[in-house]
């Protein structure tokens, strides 16, 4: 299932999917990959600078990761440009969540600001038979 946000003309669209194939369930490890569509709706470019992310495992404490831009990029979008990635996740339980944000800035003006990446669930659906 697809989760939309839209802060300062900026539209997150986020899709999680768990991965029984690079999961290890017997050590109690838990893989989820996430893919983040991220689509600039302003009459002005920006650059993706910097992101935070609170992640929740039902068994284990919160973690807090920051740094800059996304798996090694600050993007700089175009108004109407998208940028699409790919990162991962893993767990201690078969539930969490993620949510965080993204520190854009106005290319050329210098003036940064927060867009919230909306909550996304991380579930590791038993398989049925």
């Amino acid at each position: 299932m697809m989760i939309t946000g839209l802060t300062c003309g900026i539209k997150i669209s986020v899709e999680s999917l768990y991965r029984k194939d690079l999961s290890n369930i017997e050590n109690g490890m838990y893989f989820f990959n996430y893919r983040i569509v991220i689509e600039n709706l302003n009459t002005y470019e920006v650059q993706l600078k910097s992101r935070y992310w609170y992640i929740f495992d039902s068994l284990h404490p919160v973690k807090e990761i920051s740094g800059d831009g996304v798996v090694g990029e600050q993007p700089i979008l175009v108004p109407g440009q998208k940028h699409v990635y790919v990162s991962g996740c893993d767990l201690h339980s078969e539930i969490g969540y993620m949510r965080g944000h993204y520190v854009f800035e106005r290319v050329g003006v210098h003036e940064q600001f927060k867009v919230v990446v909306p909550k996304f669930s991380l579930f590791a659906l038993p398989k049925l038979n």
